[in-house]
């Protein structure tokens, strides 16, 4: 079986976490599109893995959570009407913690909106940490009972608030461009005793800014959009295995998973490639050459 050599597996898997379309990776690298979303699934399966058995116990004192929206294949509204549209198409919400020290993306979930999803997500952020948190999110009422059933008593959370405005000719088209204007917030706590100067968004919301710069599937209005959902999963374990351990973050002057005392190391692409590589089943014996007669 051919096997791409290292140098142009690493190109392939550096231009997927800056932003680059898969079919212009095809294009710059001269390799099929076929073999690109090969190793995005062969990437994605292993990330996957490897973020599940490694972010554990992991020592944080501030956690702040966020869901961002993108979509497969078509928006929610026209999914009746696309034709061929295959499951799990329409809106896909990401729901992302992260460590406000270290940066580290401590747990994500992908999926709609909903309680259910938020209970999903919370426990598994639960069984990542290894300390009491203090713990920050927006106001989505789904976090409420969701954080409660997780945590139980064993937190200090509290909820955001954000109140928007209109703003002038906030009716106009420019709004596809330009978000609502926030014209106030409220800091609400909620379990345990969470301190107010504390209680804050911005790292989270600045990481789902990254997110969209460093993957094309998150841009808005484009055709870059996710046209598989398992494609977009894939996309996200290896994005986010890149950044906890393979990104400098230049503040820090390490890698976030260095920062959250999870490793030592600093890692890059050809660790991840071998990683990958490592991960596949091995080829079977071939058995005796049988002349077709």
């Amino acid at each position: 079986m051919n096997k791409l050599d290292i140098k142009t597996r690493v190109t392939i898997l550096n231009m997927l976490v800056e932003g680059s379309s898969m079919r212009s990776i095809s294009r710059i690298t001269g390799v099929s599109i076929n073999t690109v979303t090969k190793l995005l699934e062969d990437a994605g399966r292993a990330c996957a893995d490897y973020h599940d058995v490694t972010v554990r116990n992991v020592k944080a004192q501030q956690v702040q959570c966020d869901e961002i929206w993108s979509f497969v294949y078509a928006k929610e509204k026209n999914v009746a009407d696309a034709r061929s549209a295959p499951d799990g198409a329409g809106d896909v919400w990401t729901w992302t913690a992260i460590d406000r020290d270290s940066k580290m993306i401590l747990a994500f979930e992908v999926g709609d909106r909903s309680a259910e999803t938020a209970r999903e997500f919370m426990f598994d952020l639960a069984d990542r940490l290894a300390n009491r948190v203090q713990l920050t999110t927006d106001g989505h009422g789904a976090y409420l009972k969701a954080v409660g059933d997780a945590f139980a008593a064993e937190i200090d959370y509290a909820m955001l608030v954000k109140i928007y405005g209109d703003g002038e000719g906030g009716k106009g088209h420019e709004r596809k461009y330009s978000p609502a204007e926030c014209t106030a917030i409220r800091k609400v706590p909620v379990f345990g005793e969470p301190v107010k100067e504390m209680v804050s968004t911005s790292h989270v919301e600045r990481q789902n800014l990254s997110m969209r710069m460093g993957m094309r599937r998150f841009t808005r209005l484009t055709n870059g959009f996710s046209k598989k959902v398992e494609n977009h999963l894939h996309m996200l374990s290896l994005y986010f295995v890149h950044y906890n351990f393979v990104r400098m973050h230049k503040t820090l002057k390490m890698t976030p998973a260095m920062a959250a005392g999870v490793t030592d190391t600093l890692r890059d692409m050809s660790w991840l490639a071998d990683m990958i590589d490592a991960s596949l089943p091995k080829p079977g014996p071939r058995g005796p050459y049988k002349k077709k007669v």
